[in-house]
């Protein structure tokens, strides 16, 4: 009788553990809302206005800016927007031509990289050479240790999930950028590694364990578990095939590398996922999410959606299953009139979605 006894206990509890594992939630069984290019300030009204004259299509697709990093993260986002530019030896990006404009209109411009920041050496963040140059960081190096500042304050906080834009097109009449070489690449990695340590980090090493592709990991075992990951960060690369093989250069399947790509389903490297649309690919992206892999939507571009109180696209994003659902107005804008707003229904930027 002693031995049934014992023996029951012991199927209960092994019962009890699996499915405990059963049920714990994934790293992808989260949806979260965060910020489209995070750092940004609004552009100063007079050099706005002398945009609009030009091009007033640009110019309002230009006019939004945001809340402090910290303070996204306070208000509970989970997901960041990052521009960099490539400046090895520093001052490539000082004096923006927007400042003289302003002075040539006859107004003083606001103040501006009163600390020098801009001759330092090292990635530099902020949306538009020359015209759309405010931040509430100029040195990505200063982003970063924000965000290590405020996570080492929250340590169990829901994974922030970073997405990167490396940039570098040639615009006319605004300053040249320099290329994103593979050396930048690395550069990249180098700064993120001095301020993150890697316990700190979602890598793709981490996530890809002994599968031979990260890929098959994402596919077959799939994400870590999310109270396993929690109070780190994701990096994503949001870039072009062209762009993602220098990144990959000399790291096949993304080894020794911090940032996931955005590469396509059935490259080694693909597992995470950037489409834009949830309306057009709607469909595309609830295929891709059944499959494993974790998707970024937007709900709003452009301005467009808080102009027009139009929330079509977020009800498509939240529906698509898409784990990231980036927006301009997790607050509604001060810059013109609309209650247009991004956060779900219960008040909050985060939510367990089991698929």
């Amino acid at each position: 009788m002693k031995g049934n006894v014992i023996l029951m206990i012991c199927m209960w509890l092994v019962f009890s553990c699996s499915q405990s594992c059963k049920e714990q939630t994934k790293l992808n069984e989260i949806q979260v809302i965060g910020s489209h290019n995070s750092y940004k300030r609004p552009i100063e009204k007079p050099l706005w206005e002398y945009i609009y004259a030009i091009d007033s299509v640009r110019a309002l697709s230009l006019q939004y800016g945001h809340i402090s990093i910290e303070k996204q993260l306070d208000l509970g986002l989970r997901n960041l927007e990052l521009d960099v530019f490539y400046d090895p030896k520093g001052g490539h990006f000082s004096n923006p031509k927007g400042l003289e404009i302003v002075k040539k209109l006859g107004q003083q411009p606001l103040a501006f990289d009163e600390d020098n920041k801009l001759s330092n050496s090292g990635l530099k963040l902020f949306h538009v050479q020359d015209i759309d140059f405010r931040s509430h960081h100029l040195l990505f190096k200063d982003c970063l240790k924000e965000m290590k500042l405020w996570s080492d304050k929250n340590s169990n906080h829901t994974p922030i999930i970073v997405l990167m834009n490396t940039k570098d097109k040639i615009i006319e009449r605004l300053k040249e950028p320099i290329p994103f070489s593979k050396e930048a690449y690395n550069d990249l990695d180098n700064e993120i590694s001095s301020i993150f340590s890697k316990d700190q980090l979602i890598t793709p090493d981490l996530v890809r364990g002994k599968f031979k592709t990260l890929e098959e990991a994402v596919l077959t075992k799939g994400w870590p578990n999310f109270d396993d990951v929690k109070g780190r960060f994701l990096f994503v690369l949001d870039e072009n095939k062209e762009k993602i093989n220098r990144y990959l250069k000399d790291h096949p399947n993304l080894e020794n590398r911090i940032l996931f790509v955005n590469s396509k389903e059935g490259n080694p490297e693909a597992a995470f996922r950037i489409v834009n649309n949830p309306i057009k690919d709607f469909g595309y992206i609830k295929t891709l999410v059944a499959k494993g892999y974790m998707v970024r939507t937007r709900a709003d571009s452009g301005t467009k959606e808080s102009r027009t109180n139009d929330y079509s696209k977020f009800e498509k994003a939240k529906a698509s299953g898409a784990q990231v659902i980036s927006t301009d107005y997790y607050i509604p804008t001060t810059l013109y009139k609309s209650d247009y707003k991004v956060i779900f229904d219960d008040g909050t930027y985060e939510r367990i979605q089991k698929n």
